[in-house]
């Protein structure tokens, strides 16, 4: 099952993605695509419905943020081996964690605003992982019980906000507008092993990131694990889990993002982003 939020920011309302890619309003049964709508109880019966029954939405309508109301945005740095080598960087001996500001969230296709004196703003696809109920001190083997399902996340980052200047990753994290999620939430029923999912990004049309979950360095349900160790997770707290190779920081010589350039990425069965960067507004 796919969950979609179909609307104007702010406006969003709940929708299960068609067998023929139709929006059908889920409203009737569900506020919005967070919180308890996430436990397996609530998306056991959203699976149940019937489309021929659900009112339909605009296909031409904005595709929102795929989870709404988001208390935690988690970050995993350096996760892959051959990321961690092209940024100079050691694969690290446990995960790298930091938080983007919720305030980054947007949707899939939604414009991307180069932050003002930004001149070291990057690209980065990465597995969202989407939690269901709430987690604390979870052992790894039982991991994957609290996950709802997976999404698409385009980590953006600005490189000397995030490295050069003095402080924290988040930083260089949380622009607004630098945190699209979806197009979907894909449930975790869908996803047979979400340690095999090819992902890419294009810049212009250009291929910039090719990879595969397969090499993570810590997968999805040591990531859950892990992080409930030092925090409770809840229901629709989302962890990004890291980039594959071929960031702009990376390349020689490196290379960042302009007004006008265009972003394409996705991974495996979970949809397609796109989005134009426009010059930072009030």
């Amino acid at each position: 099952m796919k969950l979609l939020r179909i609307g104007q920011p702010g406006q969003e309302k709940p929708a299960l993605l068609g067998p023929n890619g139709e929006y059908y309003d889920v409203s009737a049964y569900i506020d919005d695509v967070a919180g308890d709508a996430l436990s397996d109880e609530k998306l056991n019966e959203l699976s149940q419905l019937d489309y021929v029954d659900l009112p339909q939405l605009d296909a031409n309508e904005r595709i929102g943020a795929c989870v709404g109301n988001v208390g935690k945005f988690i970050c995993i740095g350096l996760n892959y081996a051959d990321h961690a080598a092209e940024s100079g960087m050691e694969v690290p001996s446990e995960p790298v964690m930091f938080f983007k500001a919720t305030s980054a969230i947007c949707g899939p296709n939604d414009e991307v605003e180069i932050p003002r004196k930004s001149e070291k703003s990057d690209w980065e696809v990465e597995l969202g992982v989407v939690i269901g109920k709430r987690a604390k001190y979870v052992e790894q083997a039982d991991a994957m019980d609290y996950v709802a399902g997976y999404c698409v996340v385009n980590d953006l980052s600005e490189r000397e906000f995030q490295i050069e200047r003095q402080g924290q990753w988040v930083k260089g994290k949380s622009a607004d507008t630098f945190g699209p999620i979806g197009p979907y939430l894909v449930t975790h029923d869908e996803v047979v092993d979400p340690q095999n999912l090819d992902m890419y990004l294009d810049v212009n049309g250009e291929r910039r990131q090719t990879g595969n979950t397969k090499t993570m360095v810590y997968g999805v349900a040591e990531l859950v694990s892990y992080v409930s160790q030092f925090m409770s997770l809840q229901p629709g707290d989302i962890i990004s889990t890291g980039t594959p190779p071929g960031v702009g920081l990376g390349m020689t010589p490196p290379t960042y993002l302009n007004v006008g350039d265009t972003m394409e990425l996705g991974i495996e069965g979970m949809g397609v982003q796109r989005q134009t960067c426009v010059v930072a507004k009030d």
